[in-house]
């Protein structure tokens, strides 16, 4: 009789009401060490800082989210910020922000907390899959019954790819989002295994959904993921199961309520995107291929990793790399057919890797990148308890071979994490090692540009938005940030051209309309300026800079009771700021001393800060 029969069969063997303590202790020491290590790995983190990509836009220029009162939560649960719709990773950072104010060590903090608790949570499903599949050795008795669960939650909490979620604060979304989903997956299997679909565990996981959703839209395929495991490791559904008979129905209907919660904000993130360009259909094809084998070999050999791996400026779907990836993609699935008896779990395991991936294959292009290490985020459990499978079939034939391999393979995983971790500390450290491997990439020179920029080393800094431009030519924050440079070295009218050049590549640019505001006024144009720091407000109403600028240019036209309105927008937004307060300083005691007259002295105009490469 199989040990699934066994288990089908009447009541458990063994029923403990009140577990013994050693029991206890087994049962939560191994995922308290395990969320140790992943403290101890990514504790680097804490001496990071917020990076020029996103989090300058996300925390530093915005406002909005600092703290949790009526304002922030309304703007929370109704904004699509940067093409998003993420409350909860929003009420999150509200709390941090709450907590630590701009400290960035406190933001770290809770990404890495966040993700230790996912690894625990990852322990818990690795090993009650395993332990349904039939994997763990029915001789392993205490610790080394845990051993295969945790090398799962390991693999998958301190492995390279898992960096870029944790130690960049924008992806707050991603650990938060993913504690969620993984919890979900645990209360459904809980709720599968008691035969209770309607019990307490069905509602919590339920519930957990949402909130995954409500933190990040790409966990909308969970519930595909858990027809998945109705089929295996469950065995609710195919084989003597069947597919459509009453219990099978019973399944299906379950997950009814996780689809319409995934349809509900799959609107919504449509809403949300920004409109971009898109690939043909062929090419998203060959994207989808070549990100799929991507995502596998940086898995297997996780060596130059990169914070951004920029798509081509033109897809040869004939080329070499993305046949290759059809060849190993669809190999993949023949095996995985052909293993389907044997080895059900592989199969499994490899269309949830698809499916939890298929919203970041490129089918709808949301970015700069082909690929991104973030995406492997969410699929990373499922590559980890599959890893967790193979050391306990390993463990069967050799315990001590496997301990020895599965610690090498560890140690090399921290120490890879522990050196990746550094790429994040600050943005001139992000910045060289992304041009370091990306050379010709356009947002990499731009990156590079701006740190010079920022220490005041304009000429290198305008010679790497050159080369920024040269490779490419529609690159309009390219062309906004040259223009930057060149007005403080002097040259103003090229700075105009360059600002003008971006307007064209596109208009609702908030940081371009601003600079050409600031660039006219300084040649005496009020008129212009004004209209073009309308323009920049109509795009981004919290654009300090053009607030900022419009107020001077009211002062300098002797207009000082409009001029206030703007410097006080421009200090909400950007609260502390000297030049802002020194400025409204200086007209409200115009005002007060009746100065309502013509201004001999013009503030200077002042360029938007670069916002981003």
């Amino acid at each position: 009789m199989s040990r699934q029969a066994r288990r089908r069969r009447g009541p458990p063997a063994r029923i403990e009401l009140a577990p013994s303590r050693s029991a206890l202790t087994r049962g939560w020491l191994v995922p308290a060490i395990v969320a140790l290590i992943a403290l101890i790995v990514f504790a680097p983190a804490l001496r990071n800082g917020f990076i020029a990509w996103d989090d300058d836009r996300n925390f530093l220029n915005n406002p909005s989210y600092r703290g949790l009162g009526i304002g922030q939560l309304t703007w929370m649960w109704t904004t699509f910020h940067l093409g998003h719709y993420v409350p909860l990773s929003w009420m999150t950072l509200g709390l941090d922000y709450s907590l630590w104010g701009m400290n960035p060590a406190g933001y770290h903090l809770t990404n890495i907390l966040l993700h230790a608790a996912t690894a625990v949570v990852v322990f818990f499903v690795a090993r009650r899959v395993l332990d349904l599949a039939g994997v763990t050795s029915p001789s392993a008795t205490g610790v080394d019954s845990l051993l295969p669960a945790a090398f799962a939650a390991l693999v998958f909490a301190i492995h390279p790819l898992r960096v870029e979620s944790v130690a960049w604060v924008t992806e707050r979304r991603d650990v938060l989002s993913e504690l969620f989903a993984t919890s979900s997956v645990l209360l459904y299997l809980r709720a599968a295994v008691e035969k209770r679909s309607g019990g307490r565990s069905y509602w919590i996981s339920l519930t957990l959904f949402a909130c995954a959703l409500l933190s990040k839209a790409t966990t909308v395929t969970l519930p595909a993921v858990l027809l998945l495991l109705d089929v295996y490791p469950l065995r609710r559904l195919s084989g003597s199961r069947g597919w459509w008979n009453p219990d099978a129905r019973r399944v299906y209907l379950e997950k009814i309520p996780y689809a319409m919660l995934a349809m509900a904000i799959a609107a919504l993130s449509i809403v949300a995107l920004p409109a971009r360009p898109q690939l043909s259909i062929g090419d998203k094809l060959a994207v989808s291929a070549y990100s799929v084998f991507w995502y596998l070999s940086k898995t297997l050999v996780p060596l130059r990793l990169s914070p951004l791996y920029p798509m081509p400026a033109t897809i040869n779907a004939g080329g070499a790399k993305f046949l290759a990836s059809y060849v190993i993609v669809i190999g993949i699935f023949a095996l995985a057919f052909l293993a389907r008896r044997r080895w059900p779990g592989f199969g499994i395991a490899w269309l949830a890797f698809i499916v939890i991936t298929l919203p970041m294959l490129g089918l709808v292009q949301n970015g700069p990148q082909i690929a991104a290490d973030r995406y492997t985020y969410h699929s990373g459990p499922v590559l980890a308890i599959l890893a967790g499978a193979l050391f306990a079939r390993l463990a069967m034939k050799d315990g001590r071979m496997a301990t020895g391999i599965a610690a090498a393979l560890l140690l090399w995983y921290a120490a890879l994490t522990w050196r990746q971790v550094e790429v994040w500390r600050d943005s001139p450290t992000f910045w060289s090692h992304v041009l370091e491997l990306e050379p010709e990439s356009a947002l990499a020179h731009g990156g590079v540009a701006q740190e010079l920029a920022s220490q005041n080393r304009m000429p290198e800094a305008i010679a790497h938005y050159r080369d920024a431009l040269r490779i490419d030519p529609r690159y309009s924050e390219g062309e906004n940030n040259v223009g930057v440079a060149l007005a403080r070295t002097g040259n103003v009218a090229e700075a105009i051209v360059h600002y003008r050049r971006a307007l064209a590549i596109k208009p609702d640019y908030d940081e371009a309309h601003s600079n050409l505001g600031a660039a006219l006024a300084s040649r005496g144009d009020l008129a212009n300026a004004i209209e073009q720091y309308r323009l920049a407000i109509d795009a981004n109403p919290f654009l300090a800079d053009a607030q900022f600028n419009w107020g001077n240019a009211l002062f300098a036209r002797g207009e000082i009771a409009a001029a206030i309105e703007h410097y006080i927008a421009a200090s909400r937004i950007r609260p502390g700021d000297s030049d802002i307060a020194n400025n409204l300083m200086v007209a409200q005691a115009r005002l007060t001393a009746g100065a309502q007259r013509a201004v001999p002295a013009q503030m200077p105009p002042k360029e938007s800060r670069v916002n981003r490469p």
